[in-house]
């Protein structure tokens, strides 16, 4: 039985400009934020969200298309908000460019060439177009190129935008015919746990723990915190055109980071037989999360669905399913003997109150994950667990991921004294 769905995966490249009016698309660039600024403006104000495409479409020089689209990631921006992140509403004051989007064969268009290049038109504002030649990776050049011939893909939604000057274009490919195993077909089970500064790891089988790892990436939780110091300073100095460049700043290198992070989740668990990726149910959590207004924002702000989304499309071009569980409980039960309380966890720190299990308190979680993703998803019943091997942590860098092992011992129930072995701290 397999479980088919559209797989979408975006494609960057750098646009190689050849009718001599780039200017036309800085323009639009410009045209497209304001666009992006009255529809944050009037869904402010409180009005009909269904009646803003029109309000703004009338004074805006842009095809309509592109109109139409900007608009609607203007009030998507907004929705985000009102669901998910009380702490970050969008700005409806910023300058600068924004990205053009258009859908494919309206607002842009690409053809290959007979020099096996693929060219590009950009329609920036009625009746004038950007034409040129892309540039970039191989690799997507090649899914692109085939994206263009076969049947199976489909071109959807680009954005034409300038990164540090230099304008590119970022194509959205779907493939309409590759399958995803079902996720009850699966023999083993990924529980991925998110934490501030780390993902745990844990893949179990019916044999029991195959392998754990936590990938820790402390420069997001720290650059954050670095940006959220310089823009509040910049905010209480007015200097807005600052704090535009701050928020992009900011916005470029987390988004970096989190597909590093989901590309290293999506390669671990490769290794594993019928691999099915269990995530946290994280929307319930963050709703009701008030631990005061220093540690909700930091908490509120936490990448977590962006990281599940990353993760969740790269493994999808894999073949691997993905599923989720109410988190309930994941952090203060103990993977071992089931005791579920919240003294059993201090920070990074898991000890059982019960059976007296010491673990890293986040592999712990990822451990529990697994479990009731197997609890959910699968027909196969969940191994017993008598002890759980090795913690090891890998941390990202920039330039990949450095292994570095911090546990040299298995865990096991009754082995550990505090501070000793199987603990991470």
């Amino acid at each position: 039985m397999t479980d088919k769905q559209a797989l979408v995966k975006t494609l960057d490249f750098q646009l190689d400009i050849q009718s001599d009016n780039e200017s036309l698309l800085y323009d639009a660039a410009l045209e497209a934020r304001s666009v992006y600024n009255e529809a944050i403006r009037l869904a402010k104000r409180g009005v009909d969200w269904d009646v803003i495409h029109d309000r703004v479409a009338d004074d805006a020089n842009l095809v309509k298309n592109t109109t139409q689209r900007v608009v609607a990631k203007a009030l998507g921006a907004m929705e985000n908000y009102y669901e998910y992140d009380d702490f970050n509403q969008p700005s409806h004051t910023k300058d600068g460019t924004y990205p053009l989007r258009a859908n494919y064969e309206e607002g842009y268009n690409l053809s290959l060439t007979d020099d096996g290049d693929v060219a590009f038109r950009i329609s920036t504002k009625p009746y004038k177009h950007v034409k040129g030649i892309l540039n970039g990776d191989d690799v997507h050049l090649d899914v692109l190129k085939t994206a263009l011939t076969s049947d199976e893909w489909r071109l959807g939604t680009a954005e034409a935008l300038f990164h540090d000057g230099t304008a590119e274009l970022h194509v959205n490919v779907t493939n309409t015919e590759q399958a995803v195993r079902d996720k009850q077909n699966s023999q083993t089970v990924v529980g991925v746990d998110l934490n501030e500064d780390n993902v745990a790891l844990t893949a179990l089988s019916k044999d029991g723990v195959e392998d754990t790892l936590v990938i820790e990436f402390p420069e997001i939780k720290f650059e954050r915190h670095r940006y959220f110091t310089i823009r509040k300073r910049v905010h209480n100095a007015e200097k807005w055109s600052v704090l535009n460049t701050v928020e992009g700043q900011e916005e470029r290198f987390v988004r970096d980071r989190l597909h590093k992070v989901s590309r290293h989740v999506v390669e671990w668990s490769q290794q594993f037989e019928n691999p099915c990726i269990v995530f946290e149910d994280l929307k319930e959590m963050r709703d009701n999360i008030d631990y005061g207004a220093r540690m909700n924002r930091r908490l509120h702000h936490l990448p977590f669905r962006t990281l599940q989304h990353y993760t969740s499309y790269k493994a999808a071009f894999e073949e691997i399913p993905t599923a989720w569980i109410n988190p309930e409980f994941t952090s203060q039960r103990c993977p071992l003997c089931g005791h579920t309380e919240r003294g059993n966890r201090h920070k990074k720190r898991f000890k059982c109150r019960s059976c007296s299990h010491q673990d890293h308190s986040d592999r712990s979680a990822s451990v529990n994950i697994a479990v009731k993703g197997i609890e959910k998803h699968q027909e196969w019943t969940v191994p017993a667990l008598n002890s759980l091997p090795t913690v090891r942590t890998v941390r990202r860098q920039a330039s990949g991921a450095v292994d570095a092992p911090t546990v040299t011992h298995d865990t096991a129930t009754g082995y550990h004294t505090d501070g000793v072995e199987g603990v991470s701290d």
